[in-house]
Formats: structure tokens, sequence, C-alpha cells
């Protein structure tokens, strides 16, 4: 969410307020082989596993308000015909080539593996989990060939080689043309720019562009007939096909299309995370060039004007992993806590130059920060005008020096935010924001216009009206990070969100004296964070119980520590009619569970029972107690049944 999604629609936003002409696409990549995999895994048809994935997702980027212009699956008749004919302008331009090569091939599932259905060992870094493309952790581009050790990503068995036809890109021919880009464009970070240079100086090899696989874009050479394209060689194109469909079909003007890609004032800008940067900056740029070689300037697809790309954002330290429920999926996150609070928290702490982890205790904080600072300022300025000036905005007087400071800061807010914004730090944007909320609080205390009112009404209106210009400030200033949130702001001003509303609207005479306001309700709430992670935990729970469990590695299973252990005590929680308190000893070691048995057992059922407990998970609080371990039971239904073993075997025994 974080690394292109989120913080792409935080650039559109800010982009359409500045006047700018914008069209804001993305899409599903339905062809890529963890796709595949699934599907065979499941056995189930792809493409509908792919458009039932691309729907669900659709639909929670529209809960997450992302406001697309285009968001559209790759497998779609007008991206199928866009690559087709790329491809073949490119052969045309000379850099295309055939190879007969040895490929793994899989006994077992009877296919060529594609470069993701092969896992293995990194040759560069030797991590155990490098894929046949790319490995995540030293972030090489990889050959399955390199991979030590290469196993079936399917049916995790070693594959053989066998011959077959591929058809390359010629990526050397343009590796010069490719490090004049990337050294002359100053915007790309240094991130990404050093790690692209490094691969330039290495040698980009040539790539394999087709597959053996049966789901995929049909490649269009002659001979390959039964060869499809590699996904990341035809997802990136999605970038193109994405507008092209914007214009043709939803827009019903094709010569936009022309007018957006084909323009050299267009300037096209990518947001990515680092393990996307080699396909962003390398391969997306050299089909670029490889396919405008014989264009003239009217028709050459325009080169990136900036990609950029996040570092990995943690959570609680640890990776985001979805076979051990590691991370909050953003479904989850919109039943436990309002959307604004999860985009302000998200970008307020976006990894831009470094990796950074989600803290329960930092969202927190966060929050917090943004009603002390923004919240609070708006809301005391707001209803001391209801109150005070009968909802209307009072008129300004003479100003002093501490007004003149504040003023200024007004006038030149929106220049300085933008200025962060446009050059892709949309944290220290978000910031600044906040710092100009804590200017205004600032400001509102030194000028004390409660007590100012007692004896000049008027000089406590001229505070009230230049922290009405500030509130209006904020109301544009939010718009591209918590959207919701501007929108009620501006509407308690009674300034309806409109196209007409533009980002250089702030000054310090923004709002009107004798404005009608409406009367301001609290923007934002105290969170509890344990009670969002129990419900959180609740969700994923019921989760598994409908069946949606992800597939577990061996290596990951052996991670669990499973052991029996020996109920000791049994106690009710109070004010909880379903959790148990019980403290349990695995041999002599003791530790305290919280288990929601209460409604199917009797505390006298369960003491002295000997149980099965996962004896690693991370302790956290439940009703104010530590919970130590997970209890296990088999449920059907409303029958729940703890798991206990069948013969005698001490407590702490550990099950394998």
């Amino acid at each position: 969410m974080i690394g292109s999604v989120l913080s792409s629609d935080v650039f559109a936003r800010f982009c359409r307020l500045k006047g700018d002409e914008v069209v804001f696409v993305s899409g599903s990549d339905s062809h890529g082989t963890p796709v595949a995999v699934a599907a065979k895994q499941q056995n189930v048809s792809t493409k509908d596993l792919a458009i039932k994935y691309h729907t669900i997702i659709k639909e929670l980027f529209e809960k997450w308000q992302i406001s697309y212009d285009n968001y559209t699956i790759t497998h779609n008749p007008t991206h199928i015909d866009f690559v087709q004919k790329f491809y073949l302008d490119i052969q045309k331009n000379g850099y295309i080539l055939e190879k007969e090569l040895e490929s793994l091939y899989c006994e077992h599932d009877k296919l060529f593996l594609p470069d993701r259905f092969v896992e293995g060992i990194c040759p560069h870094c030797g991590d155990e989990n490098a894929r046949g493309d790319q490995c995540d952790k030293c972030q090489k581009l990889l050959t399955p060939l390199e991979l030590k050790k290469p196993r079936c990503a399917i049916c995790d068995n070693t594959p053989v080689l066998r011959k077959t036809k591929h058809w390359y890109l010629d990526l050397p021919k343009l590796q010069d043309q490719l490090e004049g880009f990337i050294k002359q464009n100053q915007l790309i970070p240094q991130n990404a720019r050093q790690m692209c240079l490094n691969s330039i100086s290495e040698g980009i090899p040539q790539r394999a562009i087709t597959r053996d696989l049966e789901w995929g874009i049909p490649a269009p050479f002659k001979g390959a007939e039964e060869k499809t394209i590699y996904v990341w060689f035809e997802a990136v194109l999605g970038y193109v096909s994405a507008v092209k469909e914007w214009a043709e079909k939803i827009i019903k003007d094709p010569k936009r299309f022309d007018y957006f890609w084909k323009d050299p004032k267009t300037k096209t800008v990518f947001f990515i995370g680092k393990d996307n940067i080699i396909f962003h900056l390398i391969i997306f740029p050299i089909l670029l060039l490889s396919y405008n070689e014989d264009k003239s300037n009217g028709e050459k697809l325009i080169l990136p004007y900036n990609v950029s790309s996040t570092e990995w954002l943690m959570f609680e330290n640890e990776k985001f992993s979805k076979s051990r429920r590691i991370g909050i999926w953003i479904d989850e996150a919109l039943e436990v806590a309002p959307l604004d609070y999860w985009r302000f928290s998200l970008v307020y702490n976006r990894p831009e130059t470094s990796d950074t982890s989600f803290l329960w205790s930092e969202f927190e904080n966060n929050i917090k920060t943004l009603n002390d600072n923004i919240g609070n300022f708006i809301h005391r300025t707001l209803t001391f005008i209801d109150k005070q000036f009968n909802g209307v905005v009072p008129k300004k007087i003479e100003y002093d020096d501490i007004d003149k400071k504040f003023i200024d800061l007004i006038n030149n807010i929106s220049f300085e935010i933008g200025n962060s914004i446009s050059n892709f730090k949309l944290r220290k944007a978000l910031r600044d924001i906040v710092n100009f909320g804590k200017e205004g609080n600032v400001y509102l205390n030194a000028k004390a216009p409660w007590h100012l009112i007692k004896k000049d009404k008027n000089a406590a209106g001229h505070v009230f009206n230049i922290c009405a210009q500030a509130v209006y400030a904020f109301g544009i200033l939010l718009s591209p990070f918590i959207p919701g949130t501007s929108e009620k702001v501006l509407s308690y001003l009674n300034i309806p969100m409109s196209n007409h509303l533009k980002w250089d609207t702030i000054n310090e005479n923004s709002v009107k004296e004798g404005q009608k306001i409406k009367r301001p309700k609290p923007l934002f709430q105290k969170l509890d964070v344990n009670e969002i992670k129990d419900k959180i935990h609740e969700i994923k729970e019921h989760k598994d119980k409908l069946g949606g469990k992800e597939l577990v590695s061996y290596e990951e299973f052996k991670k669990l520590d499973i052991r029996v252990a020996l109920i000791e005590s049994v106690e009710k929680v109070p004010k909880a009619d379903k959790l148990y308190k019980l403290s349990i000893a695995l041999g002599d070691e003791k530790k305290t569970l919280v288990a929601g048995l209460a409604e199917q057992y009797k505390a006298e059922e369960l003491k002295g029972k000997k149980i099965v407990i996962l004896a690693n998970l991370e302790p956290r609080k439940l009703k104010g107690i530590l919970s130590e371990g997970m209890l296990l039971a088999a449920v059907d239904g409303d029958i729940v049944s703890v798991l206990t073993p069948d013969k005698e075997i001490p407590s702490g025994a550990k099950i394998e």
C-alpha cells in the first residue's frame, strides 16, 4: 500500500490540485507466475482466479479512496493487442533474437519452469529462497540456471534440464543509452540510481522474453505459437496500455493517448517498492528505447520522468508474511480504524530513505500527533467562532508582529509543502503540515483570544479570522493525504469540495469576513491500540475458520514450538464472559494463557487437563492480562474441543 498505491495517490491528488492534467493508472498483474502457481495448487482456472482477485483488489482500492482514472487488469484486449504489436515493432528494429537453450523442466508437473516457478540458493548472497528471476535479499537479477540447488516452486522437486527455443531481447545493444538516461536524470533516488548503475557496470545480459506457459499473452513471433511473453516484459507495458484503454473506452477520446504518452512535455512518474527498481529503471526504459528507434519525434513514447522508490516497511520489526499472518491486510485495517488514520500514519512514516517498521505504539502516537496539532487547532478555532461570533467569520484589524509571523507562514505554506511533494518527499511534506499545526497552536496561545474577548471582542475576532485562514489551509494541504478529513474541514467552513479548489488558493484572505460556518465536531478520536489488535486477531481467526488459510512451507512449520502443557489453575477474566485466565506448566516452566473457552468448558473441567499449546507466539495483552501462548483446539461451528494427548506424556513434551 505505501510503496506504490498510496504514495502515487497522494502525488496524483496533489498534481490535480496544482492544476496539472493528470492520468493516474495502474492494474492487476494477472499474468504473473504467482497467479499461475496458486491456480495450479488450487486446481482452478488461472483466468478465473486472476479476475476474482482483481475484482477484490479494485474494490479495496476504492474503499481506500485511491483515485485511479483507470485501474485495469493486464488480461484485457487492449493490453494484449498493444503488447503483441509493440514486440513486433521491436523485432523489426533488430532487438529480438532466437536461441535454443537448456531450460529447467519439472518431470512431476510436466512443464518447463518459468523463472518464478524456480526457487533455490542465490549464487551471490547465499539466500536460500531466491527466485529464478531475482533475489529479493540482494536484488540481483538472476536466471533459473544460476540458482544453486534449484527446486520447483509448485511441488518442491528438483527439475531436470531439457532443450527448448526462446526469443530474447538484446539488452546489451542499448546499455550505453540506458546508462546515459539514468545518469542524466537527477530526480531518480540515489538508492535506485546506484543499484541500476551497478547492474549496468556488471553488464546486462540478453534476456529471454518468452516462456513455455499456457497462461499469458501469446508471443507474436513466427514459430512461437506455443510461447507466451514473460510477465515482466509485458506487465510494465501496462502503464502505457492502461492509458490507451482509458482514452479509448472510458473517456472515448483515443487522441488523448498520444497527447499524454507521445508529447515530450508529459512527465511520467512511477511509484514502487525497491524490489521493483530493476524492472522500472532498466527493463522498462530499454523497452521504450528499442521501440522508439525507428519512430519520429511525434511518435516516440516518453521515457520516465522519475521512479520514486521506497525502502522496506516492516511490521513490528519483522518482515511482512502472508503465510505466517504477520502484518495487517488492507481489508482488516478498515474494519478496526478509520481510513484516514491509516493513510496519515503510513505516509507519516513512509520509508523514503531507509527501512522503517510499523509499530503499534507509533500508530497510536501518530494519531495523537494528528489530533493534538491539527485536530485541536481546527476544533478550537471553529468552536470559538461558532459560540462567540454566531458562526460568522469575524473581521480582521491591524496586524501586530505576532500576526505578521503567522500570516507569512500561511501565505508561504503551500509553496513549501508543494515543493516537498514535487520532489517526492511525501513524508517531509506531511510532517511539515503537522508542524504548521504546532505553529497555529503557538499563535493561538500567544494571542490568548479567550482573554482578549473580555475587553476587546474585535481583537479576539481578528485572531480567529487569521486562524480561519489556517483552517482553510489545512483543508487544502491535507487533501492529497487524508481526503475524507479534508472534505470535513472544508465543509465546516461551508466550502464544498470541487474542481475549483486549487493548491495556490491558500493565503491570508482565503476565507472571507462574514462567511457563515457550520457547527464543528471533533475530527479525530483517541485510539485504543490494544482493542484494535484484539479485533484484528479475531478477524484473522475468523478468516481461518472460513478456510482462508495460506499454504505453509515445512521450513515455516518447523519454527512453531508446539508443546504439551498442564493446566494448573483456571480463573474467570473480569468483564469478559468468554475468557479464562489459565496458569499452565510446561515441565518446570510456567506461563499464562488467556483463552476464549468459558462458554464451552466449566473451570473444573479444564483444571488438571493436559492440553496442546503454541509456546513461541509473541505475548500480547488481552483485557490487561499478558497471554504467553495459544491453546490449540478443534472447531466445528459452535463445538470447540481442546486438543489433548491420548497417552500419558509429560508436560513440556514437544509435538513434532
